[in-house]
């Protein structure tokens, strides 16, 4: 009896709170209605929805235990400010390093891409989360140096697939731009670069935690 008494009252309230807001839209003009619940903050104030933006990203990351920069840049439309949906990719490079097995100074470098899907919580608050998944694919290669020309050459190649989540911190700079913090982890298909009987570099060596900073313009 109890649960029931609760139950209609709850549906009281709920019925005299729809009936409040109707009558508040019949009574305002048209023109004067702000839809609040659409609106989000930015560090300047607050702010209506959008729809898609692009990026631009530059990080860090260790590759074959080698310190390595990583750049990169993506698409993406966003739906109903919670979700987004594009494309992108990165590209990376380590710096030389001496390689014993082959008596020579090496660097890896290559790129990956593919789709992205972002889930974003919270965007109507100037600071909130977003978890971008890349899904897609790559490649890497070992590039030597010739002391003697200077010139340096592709010895091998290697493709590979790849998925990439992330977490990323946001910030609402502006109406058209976030700032964003972010971590995410690499997981590569199994592939093998170098010499035969001399590996340079296998998936673990792309394998691990990157950090970038990214920038993002669009209407959010």
């Amino acid at each position: 009896m109890k649960k029931a008494v609760i139950f209609s009252a709850l549906l009281i309230i709920i019925c005299t709170q729809l009936f409040s807001q109707e009558s508040d839209t019949l009574v305002k003009p048209v023109e004067d209605e702000k839809p609040k619940n659409n609106e989000y903050m930015t560090l300047f104030g607050h702010n209506k929805p959008g729809g898609a933006y692009g990026a631009f990203s530059i990080g860090y990351a260790q590759i074959a235990e080698e310190h390595s920069v990583m750049f990169g840049g993506r698409f993406e439309w966003i739906a109903a400010q919670a979700i987004g949906f594009g494309f992108g990719g990165k590209g990376f490079i380590n710096e030389y390093h001496y390689e014993p097995t082959i008596d020579k100074d090496v660097f890896l470098t290559g790129g990956f891409g593919g789709l992205y899907i972002e889930p974003i919580l919270m965007p109507r608050f100037p600071v909130h989360l977003s978890f971008p998944v890349l899904l897609g694919g790559g490649g890497i290669s070992y590039i030597t140096k010739d002391d003697a020309s200077n010139d340096n050459f592709i010895e091998d190649s290697e493709a590979f697939l790849i998925v990439e989540p992330a977490a990323e911190l946001e910030l609402n700079i502006t109406r058209h731009f976030r700032l964003a913090f972010g971590a995410s982890y690499i997981f590569t298909t199994p592939f093998d670069i170098g010499t035969e009987g001399n590996p340079i570099a296998g998936p673990e060596s792309m394998d691990g935690w990157n950090y970038t900073v990214t920038f993002k313009f669009g209407k959010f």
